[in-house]
Formats: structure tokens, C-alpha cells, sequence
């Protein structure tokens, strides 16, 4: 298998900055919502491609506009002091033009697309980013969101993952050490400026947040023997490739076609707690992808995918979800899985365009689930429950070092390193 080559209400408590692409979907019409996991470079004219499915032909007016994001109190909210005149260059709106009917497919969809920055609306300062979609002129008829970031480099980032955790050694946890070095301008600031943010894979469910170094040296920060920077190692992502409606494809026991739609049942996942068997995995991300078409984004057709996962009995202290970039690596009803008592398994459906996707099994206890009304929660997930968690796990992690000098009224993204565990 090769690798395979995207929240929100951000006005909740959800403490630290995030960086790398996320997506929300308002309206269970709107699919396949598509974003890079890219971080755009001030004055690098490098846009972001970002398009969406709306399950129909009908031709809808979108518009998309941009704030920018600011965390005051723990929260991620919109930042008042800054006027959009002063982070944006030009427009402060834009209306979605190009778009294109699907082809000759079982459910018909329109496909938009844009890329943003453009010449007509531009971003002049690093930062933190939420790009709205909405509907009929309306700010309030919201469709989508687009969380990213822009940065300005200015420090240098080393960092290594070790599973020589200070918790535990060769075992089920993964442990970050990152190192800052400042440039000639930025020597001699308060610690106290500086905030750094890691990732796994683009979750926000453990993403760590770090206001104080481990060690400050003339012109370098240190966050190393942080025990706030172990993660679970968790463990190579599962994989199926619906790319076929004739056949079935990587991980998918068969495909029908049924009352007019088609259907990809996964093969039984087992639980993965006993041994770590390495495999090749795009650390959560999904690619679309079809035979016997000319243009995937619209020609490829939409599936109802079921996910089977045998237990003998369900878990009564938590909830379970499959998570990855398919559902914006959040913890909602579209993902949570539900238990069937005859079958004596966990089971979930869900529409997909077809493609390659990444998923998890991730496990919320009980203590920790919140109202899932909220289309985005700060629920520390566990991957122990069914996928296991070893140290040999190959992870993405990213990490973002914000500074917010005395005085301004934004933070600034002055660095970005994004680097693989091959331990």
C-alpha cells in the first residue's frame, strides 16, 4: 500500500493556538470539504485550494470571508483589537464562482472550488485564521469553516521524538523535545511573549500548549523533559480504497449497488492490542480518487461505507469513534459509533466520495465526554481501547512557535517545523 496524499466554532473554551488546516461543516448537504494541510508563508504567493461538494444540482450563491483568531481567557475567538483593514489587503468578501455539476453519477452533486489568498483579498500579517463560508449574503447562514495559519519565519525550530519517554521506556508513549532559537531581532524578550504549540497527525483532541520553557539560555528556548509533551504513540492508521464500484478495493470485503446507491462494506476491523505490525499510512489523511474517470471531482461517485468493528459486549465507560481527516478529526455524531447487541459489534455508516482514506478507532471515557452538541470538543481521546499503542508508531508532529510581543495586539507565528517519528 503507498502513502496517500483537510472546526469549527472556535468561539468555545479550548486553550493554545492550532495551525495546521481544519475544517467544520455546517449542513449535512456540503461534503468532502478539501484542504491542504499547508501553512502559508506571509508574502509567499502560494494560495491555499480549497473546495467542497453540495449534494445537489441546484447552483447556490456561496461567499467566503476572513477573520482573524486571537485567544483571550483559554478561548479561541475572534480578535476585536485588530480592524480587518489591518490583517487583510483588499476585499473583505468574495463570492465563489467556478463550479461544476457532476457527471453521469448514481447522486448528484456540485462541486466549488477557489483559492485563497488571491489578487483580489490577501493576508498582510502572520497569524491565526478562520475563513467562513456562507450562504445567499448571509454571515449568518453559515456553510463551512476553514481554520489556517500564516507564518513569518523568524526562529529556528529543532525538535526529536524519543521513546525514551520520562514516563516509561520502549513502551506504549512518544515523547517531543523541541528547542527554539531566536533570531538577532527577537534576542532578549520575555519568556513570558512566547507560546508553543505541538500536534500529532493535526489533532485537536491532544494538541499541548506550552507558556514556559523547561530551561532559557541568551538566544534559545528549550521545552525538553516536558512530560506535558508525551503522547500515546498510538498506531499506524487503518486504510481502505474505494476507488472502484466494481470491485472491491483495499480493506472493503465487497461492493453493492442497492435502492440506487452505491455501498462499500469494510472488512471486519480486529483489535489491534497485542503487537505492533508496521504499515504504511498517511497519518490520517484521505486522497479522492476514482477509476474510469476524467475528473474525480466530479465524476466520482459517493458511497455509503460501513465500518464493523466485532465486541463481545460494548464499553459502558466511554464512547467510540473513528477518527481522521475524513471527519475533520473530530468528536461528534457523524463519527461515533453505535453498538448492535445481536451482531455483537460496533458499527457506523457514513457517505464518502470515493478515494483512499486513513481512520483510527479512538476511545473517549466517560469522565471526559462533553456536549456533543458543540460541533468541536476538548476531549482527550485514547487509542488503547481497540488500535493499541506502541512507540514504534511512524507520526506527524507539528510544531508552532507563537510570539506575542508586550504590548501588540495579535500573535505572531513565528516559526513552523513539521517532522516524521521514525524511531
Amino acid at each position: 500500500m503507498r502513502k496517500i496524499a483537510c472546526i469549527i466554532v472556535f468561539l468555545c473554551t479550548f486553550g493554545g493556538l492550532f495551525a495546521q488546516t481544519h475544517t467544520h461543516i455546517y449542513k449535512e448537504q456540503i461534503r468532502t470539504l478539501r484542504v491542504a494541510r499547508e501553512v502559508l508563508m506571509l508574502d509567499d504567493p502560494a494560495p491555499l485550494h480549497i473546495s467542497f461538494d453540495e449534494m445537489s444540482h441546484d447552483v447556490h450563491m456561496y461567499t467566503y470571508t476572513v477573520q482573524m483568531l486571537a485567544p483571550e481567557d483559554e478561548q479561541i475567538t475572534y480578535n476585536g483589537e485588530l480592524l480587518s483593514s489591518e490583517y487583510l489587503q483588499g476585499f473583505t468578501t468574495q463570492d465563489i464562482t467556478d463550479y461544476e455539476h457532476s457527471i453521469n453519477t448514481s447522486r448528484e452533486y456540485t462541486h466549488y472550488w477557489f483559492e485563497f489568498p488571491n489578487e483580489d483579498m490577501r493576508i498582510t500579517k502572520s497569524g491565526l485564521y478562520l475563513l467562513t463560508i456562507y450562504e445567499d449574503g448571509n454571515p449568518d447562514d453559515r456553510v463551512a469553516d476553514v481554520m489556517f495559519c500564516v507564518v513569518e519565519p523568524k526562529v529556528k525550530i529543532d525538535a526529536k521524538v524519543r521513546a525514551n519517554t520520562d514516563i516509561e521506556f520502549n513502551g506504549r508513549y512518544q515523547q517531543v523535545d523541541v528547542d527554539v532559537t531566536m533570531s538577532e531581532e527577537l534576542r532578549g524578550v520575555y519568556t513570558e511573549e512566547w507560546r508553543v504549540v505541538v500536534t500529532q497527525n493535526n489533532r485537536l483532541d491532544n494538541a499541548v500548549t506550552l507558556t514556559r520553557p523547561t530551561f532559557v539560555e541568551p538566544n534559545r528556548l528549550r521545552y525538553i523533559n516536558t512530560k506535558d509533551l508525551i503522547f500515546e504513540g498510538g498506531n499506524e492508521y487503518l486504510h481502505f480504497d474505494a476507488f472502484s464500484c466494481f470491485y472491491a478495493g483495499y480493506g472493503i470485503d465487497r461492493v453493492v449497488h442497492e435502492m440506487g446507491d452505491y455501498h462499500a462494506v469494510l472488512l471486519a476491523d480486529e483489535k489491534r492490542t497485542d503487537q505492533y505490525i508496521h504499515q504504511f499510512d498517511s497519518d490520517g489523511r484521505y486522497v479522492v480518487n476514482a477509476e474510469r474517470t476524467g475528473d474525480v471531482d466530479t465524476e466520482a461517485e459517493y458511497m455509503w461505507v460501513h465500518w464493523t468493528l466485532p465486541m463481545e459486549q460494548p464499553w459502558f465507560d466511554g464512547a467510540l469513534y473513528v477518527g481522521g481527516d475524513l471527519f475533520g478529526n473530530e468528536l461528534g455524531m457523524p463519527n461515533r459509533m453505535q453498538y448492535d447487541a445481536e451482531r455483537k459489534a460496533y458499527w457506523l455508516t457514513a457517505l464518502v466520495k470515493q478515494g483512499g482514506y486513513d481512520y483510527q478507532y479512538w476511545f473517549v471515557p466517560k469522565e471526559k465526554m462533553t456536549n456533543h452538541k458543540s460541533p468541536i470538543t476538548n476531549n482527550k481521546t485514547t487509542t488503547q481501547r481497540v488500535d493499541g499503542s506502541y512507540w514504534q508508531t511512524e507520526n506527524e508532529y507539528a510544531i508552532y512557535v507563537w510570539w506575542r510581543p508586550f504590548g501588540a495586539r495579535y500573535d505572531r507565528l513565528v516559526g513552523v517545523q513539521i517532522l516524521k517519528s521514525t524511531l
